[in-house]
């Protein structure tokens, strides 16, 4: 879909659109939103971020999800100058004017970073807002000391976009999500995000999300429910794995999946990529093992180290967890 076609569906007359996931947990599904909620939700973003008439606005993400969509429909809500852009992984390298809010997904930031050009551009956004994939630690620290407001965000398809954001830089800088105004979170009793945002969604959402609450409503997530390996009894979330290793495997492009294990049930599997580049080390998988043993705890270590041409993501670049599952269970034995 490209913007004309999205836009002429905008004012097409109908009261809703059909978005899709993004098919990170398994296949993309579609769902039909309201599209006044969709204008609740662009206003309670452009209020937060104190966006107003005239600000520059730059679309660089796929028309074809909710992230793409709902930036054009912040332009109309609050009449934004749109730049539109082809979506790729260097969306500031023909961009040269003033960017006042730009939405981004964490490979685009980082690719842009590596441009001295592109990471200057980068620099002079006023707002910059990062989703659709995990923020790792050397990413975030790339942005600690820009000189403009960076911000992570959490939100979903059901939820029309972001509901809470979290600052990335300066003083500000915080490990915990700030829901928005209108916005209440709690827990279940599997320690899952519940999310209550009326203007947006019209039912109680309960995620996957592992997550935790501080008194005054704030939150930060773990990790997902059905990204935890159940191995020997303990309890093993993959997302805190690779958080884990990832500062001691800068070169090496890996995931954590899981299999089934006859004696523990389910085991930890590693894949990563057969041509990814190194530097210090010939890259192995005795490599692999050393680091793993040498990082995480016994009980955390994969068992399975399995070699892939690429690592599975969805189209807008998370991890395709449901793909790598399937993966590790046709080839580990």
């Amino acid at each position: 879909m490209n913007l004309s076609e999205f836009i002429s569906e905008w004012h097409n007359g109908s009261e809703r659109l059909l978005v899709h996931t993004s098919g990170s947990t398994g296949m993309p599904k579609p769902l039909w939103v309201e599209k006044r909620r969709m204008e609740a939700s662009a206003r309670i973003t452009c209020n937060f971020l104190q966006l107003k008439e005239g600000n520059t606005a730059l679309l660089c993400l796929p028309l074809n999800f909710i992230a793409g969509k709902m930036m054009v429909v912040r332009s109309l809500v609050q009449k934004l100058k749109l730049i539109a852009v082809e979506p790729s992984g260097h969306p500031l390298s023909t961009v040269d004017e003033p960017i006042d809010f730009a939405a981004m997904i964490p490979l685009q930031v980082a690719n842009s970073l590596q441009v001295p050009t592109e990471r200057e551009r980068l620099k002079r956004i006023r707002h910059l807002i990062i989703g659709g994939g995990a923020i790792y630690e050397e990413l975030a620290g790339e942005l600690a000391n820009f000189p403009h407001a960076v911000w992570s965000t959490y939100g979903m398809t059901e939820t029309l976009s972001h509901i809470a954001l979290r600052r990335l830089n300066g003083p500000e800088r915080s490990d915990w999500y700030t829901p928005f105004e209108g916005v209440s979170v709690s827990l279940n009793n599997e320690q899952c995000l519940v999310i209550d945002a009326p203007l947006v969604c019209e039912q109680r959402l309960v995620t996957n999300d592992i997550g935790e609450l501080t008194a005054n409503g704030c939150f930060r997530i773990l990790g997902r429910r059905d990204n935890v390996v159940c191995s020997g009894g303990v309890k093993i979330q993959m997302e805190e794995v690779e958080r884990l290793l990832r500062p001691h495997l800068p070169e090496v492009p890996f995931m954590i999946t899981k299999c089934k294990d006859k004696k523990l049930g389910e085991a930890v599997v590693m894949l990563y990529e057969a041509s990814a580049p190194t530097s210090a080390h010939q890259f192995c998988e005795s490599l692999l093992r050393e680091t793993c043993q040498r990082v995480l705890p016994r009980y955390w270590q994969p068992r399975h180290y399995v070699k892939t041409a690429h690592l599975p993501t969805t189209e807008t670049g998370k991890p395709a967890r449901a793909k790598a599952l399937h993966l590790a269970t046709n080839v580990a034995p």
